[in-house]
């Protein structure tokens, strides 16, 4: 058993992550509306290959996943009085679309349990939409001081059905909310996370003996 388990562990350290998962929400936040306000936002970005110290300009990515929910009492371009803007994009659709990715990750970040925001020294992502008819897809950043914002973008082209006219928004037209972080979590890999288990469960075979 105990060799079993120690060449469980050897394979699980040669197994190279795939994927690192950036998640970010607006419960890691606190909130300043500026101009309009929003009910809530969730970014999940998949990045390919493992996370490290360094700067990231448009990393590939497998994936994009967010959503962004707002009030709008002030007059905007769109003319809406709220939106609900849920988006699902592959990592080249992204980019396609006029989106962009940037961030820096701290020399001295320990990402041995996931990267917390303040090892960011900035990140910004532009979600930033040509020809696609939305107004309210977003741009969201941050520094390592602790602040940050988010706003429309300069969101251009085509029809939206709501409106019936062409999307043609300046950032912040349509909603600008400033941000105090508090704390958020990049997940560790679950390669990593099956490492740790077995490391747990060695333990515990150590104990019962």
């Amino acid at each position: 058993m105990k060799y079993f388990l120690t060449a469980a562990m050897l394979s699980l350290m040669a197994s190279p992550a795939m994927a690192a998962t950036i998640s970010i929400s607006h419960t890691d936040f606190a909130q300043t509306p500026v101009f309009n306000s929003l009910n809530s936002f969730s970014f999940t970005i998949e990045v390919q290959g493992a996370l490290a110290p360094g700067a990231y300009v448009n990393p590939t990515l497998d994936g994009v996943d967010y959503a962004v929910n707002g009030t709008l009492t002030e007059s905007t371009p769109s003319g809406f009085l709220g939106f609900n803007l849920v988006r699902s994009i592959g990592g080249t659709e992204f980019y396609d679309q006029g989106s962009s990715l940037e961030f820096v990750i701290a020399a001295t970040a320990d990402l041995s349990d996931g990267a917390q925001i303040t090892d960011f020294v900035s990140f910004t992502f532009n979600g930033r939409e040509v020809d696609t008819g939305r107004y309210h897809p977003a741009l969201l950043q941050f520094t390592q001081s602790g602040t940050g914002s988010i706003q429309n973008s300069n969101n251009s082209g085509g029809i939206n059905p709501g409106s019936g006219e062409e999307v043609n928004v300046d950032f912040g037209e349509e909603y600008i909310v400033n941000l105090n972080f508090q704390s958020a979590v990049v997940p560790i890999p679950a390669a990593a996370w099956l490492f740790g288990s077995a490391l747990g469960l060695l333990g515990w075979v150590r104990r019962k003996r």
